[in-house]
């Protein structure tokens, strides 16, 4: 008999009850997949599933794995994508700058979540459709990137608080975005600066991570 107490399920029992919620969308998604007009919502919404059980199993396990941080930009982008059609958001091209071969070391999932929300943050920053650029090169002592837009840019005046937790200037917005993304950095031993671009137009986001 297990010794577990009801207090230590508490997240695997979330785990559980949400993977049952995207079986259900998962179910629906392959009733949509038969109607032909439909069937690019439901490769949307298995997506959006698939994405969903990869965030709730990172909270499960504890990976220090390489990972080829292209392939996992490749997914955050078209989630993304997904995501702006959705809510009839801007038009964004990705222009993406990548030394070749690169990988991070941690959790894929993590990960991802760090470029999704990144990407997003910086679209729904924009006054109209535009382009966010993702570089991404190694020096001798750490990995660089960095995650330009050319919307508005930030304001002088909230730039020092917009990793807080619940900071938005966006009504009906959580404020938790940016602050994921400091967490996940920090908690693989990097940073991430936030800054407006030469011109005072577009915001720069820059991650530095150990080697």
């Amino acid at each position: 008999m297990s010794t577990q107490s009801p207090a230590d399920l508490t997240l695997e029992g979330l785990v559980h009850d949400l993977n049952n919620v995207f079986e259900t969308i998962q179910e629906a998604a392959d009733l949509l997949a038969k109607d032909a007009k439909h069937a690019r919502l439901a490769a949307a919404l298995r997506r959006g599933v698939s994405r969903g059980t990869r965030i709730l199993g990172s909270y499960l396990e504890y990976s220090q794995e390489l990972l080829d941080f292209e392939l996992i930009l490749d997914t955050a982008t078209e989630f993304a994508h997904d995501f702006l059609r959705a809510v009839k958001g801007p038009r964004i091209e990705f222009i993406r700058k990548l030394e070749p071969g690169l990988r991070l070391r941690g959790n894929p999932a993590a990960w991802e979540r760090v470029l999704v929300n990144l990407i997003l943050n910086a679209a729904q920053a924009m006054e109209s459709d535009g382009t966010v650029e993702i570089t991404a090169t190694r020096t001798a002592a750490s990995i660089e990137i960095t995650i330009t837009d050319d919307g508005p840019g930030i304001s002088p005046k909230v730039l020092p608080q917009i990793f807080e937790p619940r900071f938005s200037t966006r009504a009906k917005r959580s404020g938790l975005g940016l602050h994921i993304v400091k967490t996940i950095v920090e908690n693989n031993g990097g940073s991430v600066t936030a800054a407006n671009g030469h011109s005072g137009r577009g915001a720069v986001f820059h991650i530095q991570l150990p080697q």
